[in-house]
C-alpha cells in the first residue's frame, strides 16, 4: 500500500563500512601506505623504498596583471 523507500547511496556506504570493518581497515592502510611511498620529501626513514613524484618549483617573476573584460 505504501511506497517503499530505497536507502540512499550514503546509507548503503555507511552500512557497508560498519559490516565490513576488515575491508575498510585494509583500504585505509593501502591509501596511507601509498601516500608514504609517493611523498615528495625525505623523512630519513630507510625501512621502506620510496619512489617520490618529482616536484619542481619555479617562481613567477612576471608582473602582476589583472585581466578585465
Amino acid at each position: 500500500m505504501g511506497i517503499e523507500k530505497t536507502p540512499s547511496l550514503i546509507n548503503r556506504f555507511i552500512r557497508f563500512c560498519l559490516l565490513n570493518k576488515l575491508v575498510v581497515i585494509l583500504v585505509v592502510l593501502a591509501i596511507v601506505g601509498g601516500g608514504l611511498y609517493y611523498m615528495p620529501f625525505e623523512t630519513g626513514k630507510k625501512w621502506m623504498p620510496r619512489n617520490p613524484i618529482p616536484v619542481d618549483a619555479i617562481p613567477d617573476i612576471g608582473e602582476n596583471q589583472q585581466i578585465v573584460f
